[in-house]
């Protein structure tokens, strides 16, 4: 059992007429979920269950109202050896990292804060909804540190002039800011963070999985990703949903398939 994540999926999907639904992965280290090694592994444990369960469309990942994640466990990092710090970087950065290996779409829900880490976390995720009173930002320069896994993402994202300014500053940013360079998708009130990201979670609940993941897997394939799109494309052939999903629209036109997730 997880002492600080869990995984659950929303009753309400229910309806749907695929019977998949949405799940959300709370992230719960109080006060101010600072992210060590053991809350990083528990977070990749449950997205990596989340993405061998079919039965799951899409994925939230959130903290609570006050907080996503404030940053690394320095107290942790003060003590870790150098050579134990090499052995383990490998795996830390994976596990930063594994949002963006699940299959399914997912999307971090923040308000308050969501530095160094916990940011690094959210670059993963498909889509951030943030609540007009987060602070963003990489403050490890201050502590001597580089983010781990964050800097190629917030590159490609952002591009490399304004992520060299946010990672070299250690800077935080301001809602505003944070939309007007694309580092988040959407700004709402912070009371409706967590439900506007399960509505948009709820649009996959009856969408094609295997076309999403396999539209996902060529987005993760950066420059490999024209020849990834060849081999993910002709791998849809071999699916239900392909077969659906072509049929029904050539009948009856787009947005008519009722597609099983096979």
């Amino acid at each position: 059992m997880a002492e600080f994540v869990s995984l659950s999926r929303l009753g309400s999907d229910e309806a749907s007429g695929s019977g998949r639904g949405v799940a959300v992965l709370r992230i719960a280290r109080p006060p101010m979920n600072l992210f060590d090694t053991q809350l990083i592994r528990e977070i990749a444990d449950a997205a990596t269950a989340c993405g061998a369960d079919p039965e799951i469309a899409a994925l939230v990942v959130y903290g609570d109202e006050r907080v996503f994640c404030a940053g690394d466990d320095l107290a942790e990092l003060a003590e870790l050896p150098a050579e134990q710090a090499g052995a383990m970087a490998a795996d830390l950065q994976a596990a930063l990292s594994c949002l963006a290996a699940v299959p399914q779409p997912t999307v971090a829900a923040i308000s308050g804060y969501a530095l160094g880490a916990g940011l690094e976390l959210a670059l993963g995720a498909d889509r951030r909804i943030v609540g007009d009173n987060v602070k963003l930002g990489f403050p490890q320069i201050d502590a001597g540190l580089i983010p781990l896994a964050g800097i190629r993402r917030l590159s490609l994202l952002i591009g490399p002039g304004p992520a060299k300014d946010l990672v070299y500053s250690g800077r935080f940013v301001e809602p505003d800011e944070a939309a007007r360079l694309g580092l988040v998708d959407q700004v709402v009130a912070p009371d409706d963070v967590l439900g506007v990201a399960i509505e948009w979670a709820r649009r996959f609940v009856d969408g094609p999985a295997r076309a999403l993941a396999a539209a996902k897997a060529v987005f993760e394939a950066g420059p490999h990703g024209h020849e990834r799109a060849r081999t993910e494309w002709a791998q849809l052939f071999s699916t239900e949903d392909q077969r659906i999903g072509t049929r029904s629209y050539l009948r009856d036109g787009p947005g008519s398939a009722a597609f099983t997730g096979r």
